[in-house]
């Protein structure tokens, strides 16, 4: 190596140790610049912080509350709409002349309050908020037996050979008899007393009357289609076309409410 190329190199190697050193010197002169102004900046940075922190444990706290309310809200739902549903059964059951008295006060307030009030307390007095079902109005088909339409014989031989089949006139009289006969024990379930039914018969003595309060089955005997279970009617093939013709002669129609298939007693036109 000649005499310049060794003065170029170390020249070199000055300028580098000379550039690292003003880049130090920098880096002190821009930490210190400001240093009354930093720790203001910082206070205010730690204050801030801290509030957001109060803030998102303010949130948690709500959202615990608010989930712990949930059950409770859901309970008072439900208890309001079982108070709705007896409220509504009260008041299609409640008396003609009482249903009269008051819609007249609800329209004239200030000329019937003070001539019903005393009739009203005696009969609302008496509307129990109880498990119970409440019995059906003596106007109602569903007091009296489940009727016994019975199938002539020329009925049955109106009907073409394809839907008549194999039936015969007993066997479908004896299927009304059948009928006829859950329809009564449903309807005497609905009208029973908690304390005269067996343990597993009060939930469906309950469902009953929820289907009983429908539009398509209310004042009318019915049955469901679990309750066919004999002696002369059961699901097998036969009692299905008993059915298909008894629905096709007008003396049963079906529903579907909520998850049961309903049979209902209808007079034959």
């Amino acid at each position: 190596m000649d005499l310049k190329q060794a003065g170029s190199s170390l020249d070199s190697l000055i300028s580098s140790f000379n550039t690292r050193i003003l880049d130090l010197q920098e880096l002190v002169i821009g930490r210190n610049m400001y240093p009354a102004t930093s720790v203001p900046d910082l206070s205010a940075v730690d204050t801030a912080v801290k509030a957001m922190e109060f803030q998102v444990q303010a949130i948690k706290d709500r959202l615990r509350e608010e989930t712990e309310a949930i059950p409770k809200a859901k309970k008072l739902i439900d208890m309001s709409l079982r108070q709705q549903k007896k409220l509504q059964h009260m008041l299609a059951h409640m008396p003609p002349r009482l249903l009269e008295s008051v819609t007249v006060s609800n329209r004239n307030p200030s000329n019937c309050l003070m001539q019903e009030s005393s009739n009203h307390d005696f009969h609302l007095g008496s509307l129990k908020l109880d498990e119970e079902p409440v019995a059906l109005p003596k106007e109602k088909k569903g007091r009296g037996s489940a009727p016994l339409w019975y199938v002539t014989a020329e009925e049955l031989d109106s009907l073409s050979s394809y839907m008549r089949g194999r039936l015969t006139l007993d066997k479908v009289n004896a299927a009304i008899n059948d009928m006829a006969a859950y329809a009564e024990t449903n309807a005497q379930l609905i009208a029973a007393p908690k304390k005269k039914l067996a343990e597993g018969s009060w939930e469906k003595a309950l469902e009953l009357r929820d289907i009983a309060m429908t539009e398509a089955v209310k004042g009318k005997h019915f049955f469901l289609e679990s309750d066919i279970k004999g002696p002369a009617l059961k699901l097998d093939n036969t009692g299905k076309a008993i059915l298909t013709v008894l629905r096709h002669l007008g003396r049963i129609s079906e529903a579907r409410i909520g998850h049961h298939r309903v049979i209902i007693l209808s007079k034959p036109q």
